[in-house]
C-alpha cells in the first residue's frame, strides 16, 4: 500500500460524500471528501479542546456530536454544513460521565451515551435546533457498558455490557425518551465474551455483534415486536492460526445491501470479512485482511463501494475497494492522521 500525507483542499460547491474521523490525542477531527475513485482529500481539521471519541450524526446530517473523553466529561454538537462538510462547534455540555459510545435515536430528539467506566448509560434530550440538552437520564448497568442504540424502528433500546457478558434490552418512549426494562431485560452471551458494538440487518431479523474478549462475532435473531435478542450463533474474528496475544474485537459494520459483514480485531490488526445468509443470519468467513495498527474504527460509505479503516497505533487510515460480487477488500491508498484515530463516519450529502 503507497502512503501519503493529506494536504488540506478545498472542495466544490457540490454534495459529496465526507468522511469524519476523531483523533483522540491530537484533539481534534479529521474532515475529508470520499472521491468516487476511493481517493481521499482533506477538508480541514477541526479542534475539539478534549480527548474525542466517539462521534454521531444527527438522522438529517445537520449536526454532528463528539463525546470528550478528557475531564470534564462532556459532549460537543458541530452544525455541519451541508454543500462542504465542514464542521462549526456550536455548544458544549456535560455528560453523565466518560462516554465510550454515542447515538441518537431515530427522530434525532434524544442522544444515548454508554460509559465503560462509569457502568451507566444516559439519556440527554435534543432541542428542535440539534442542540443536546442537560438534564440526562441516567441508568446504572452491568460492569461495561460500551455501546447503545435505538433499533430501526426506534421502539426498543440495547446496551451492550462488556465485563457482565450481557446486551440490556429496554422498551423506549419516543416521545418521552424513558427506557423501562424489557422482559427478559437482557440476553447473555458465552461467558467471558465480553459484547461490545452492534448492528442491525437491514431486514431487521438479525443483529450482529462483536464480542471483545473471545474475538468473535455473535449473530442473535431480532424480534422486532417484542424487541428481544434470541443468540443463535458465534464465528470467529480472529485470523486461523494467529498466535498473538489475547483477542480484541473492535467494530462491526455491514454493507447498505447486508450482503457482507466486517468485523475489526485489533491485537492481529486485521478486518474479518464474512458473507451473510439473510434468511438464516450465518455467517461465512471470506477472509483476513491486514489493515492500520489497532483499528479500533472503520465505517463502510453509503453506496457500499469503499471502507475506510483507521489506526490507533499507526496514526493512519486505509481505504479498501469492496468487491461487490465476493465481498473480498482491496487495499487502495495509506493515508497519514492526526494521533489515535479510532472512530469514522461517513455521510452522503443529498
Amino acid at each position: 500500500m503507497l502512503g501519503c500525507t493529506i494536504a488540506i483542499v478545498g472542495i466544490s460547491a457540490h454534495a459529496a460524500t465526507m468522511v469524519y474521523v476523531s483523533n483522540a490525542d491530537s484533539k481534534d477531527i479529521s474532515v475529508l471528501q470520499l472521491n468516487r475513485d476511493g481517493s481521499l482529500k482533506l477538508v480541514e481539521q477541526v479542534p475539539t479542546g478534549g480527548t474525542v471519541m466517539p462521534l454521531a450524526f444527527s438522522p438529517d446530517h445537520r449536526r454532528l456530536y463528539a463525546s470528550l473523553r478528557s475531564q470534564p466529561y462532556s459532549v460537543t454538537t458541530f452544525a455541519v454544513d451541508q454543500q462542504s462538510g465542514k464542521l462549526k462547534a456550536l455548544a458544549t455540555v456535560p455528560l453523565a460521565d466518560n462516554m465510550a459510545n454515542l447515538a441518537t435515536d431515530k427522530t434525532g430528539r434524544f442522544l444515548f451515551a454508554a460509559s465503560y467506566t462509569g457502568h451507566k448509560i444516559s439519556v440527554n434530550p435534543i432541542s428542535a435546533t440539534g442542540l443536546v440538552q442537560e438534564p440526562a437520564t441516567v441508568i446504572n448497568t452491568g460492569k461495561n457498558a460500551h455501546a447503545v442504540g435505538s433499533d430501526p424502528k426506534n421502539n426498543f433500546v440495547f446496551a451492550s455490557n462488556l465485563g457482565s457478558d450481557v446486551i440490556l434490552q429496554f422498551k423506549f418512549d419516543a416521545a418521552t425518551g424513558k427506557l423501562t426494562p424489557n422482559t427478559p431485560p437482557s440476553v447473555a452471551t458465552k461467558a467471558g465474551a465480553g459484547p461490545r458494538h452492534f448492528v442491525f440487518h437491514p431486514n431487521q431479523r438479525y443483529v450482529f455483534s462483536t464480542n471483545e474478549l473471545d474475538g468473535t462475532v455473535n449473530t442473535y435473531a431480532y424480534d422486532a415486536a417484542q424487541g428481544t435478542l434470541t443468540l443463535k450463533g458465534s464465528v470467529s474474528a480472529v485470523p486461523s492460526g494467529f498466535k498473538g496475544d489475547a483477542p480484541a474485537a473492535a467494530d462491526i459494520h455491514l454493507t447498505p445491501d447486508g450482503r457482507f459483514l466486517y468485523a475489526s480485531e485489533r491485537t492481529s490488526s486485521t478486518l474479518t470479512a464474512y458473507r451473510v445468509n439473510a434468511g438464516t443470519g450465518e455467517l461465512t468467513v471470506i477472509g483476513n485482511f491486514a489493515t492500520e495498527t489497532q483499528p479500533r474504527g472503520f465505517n463502510i460509505d453509503p453506496q457500499g463501494k469503499y471502507l475506510l479503516a483507521v489506526g490507533q497505533k499507526s496514526n493512519g487510515l486505509t481505504s479498501y475497494a469492496i468487491n461487490r460480487k465476493t465481498g473480498a477488500l482491496k487495499p487502495l491508498q495509506h493515508y497519514e492522521l492526526g494521533k489515535n484515530p479510532n472512530w469514522v463516519e461517513i455521510v452522503a450529502f443529498p
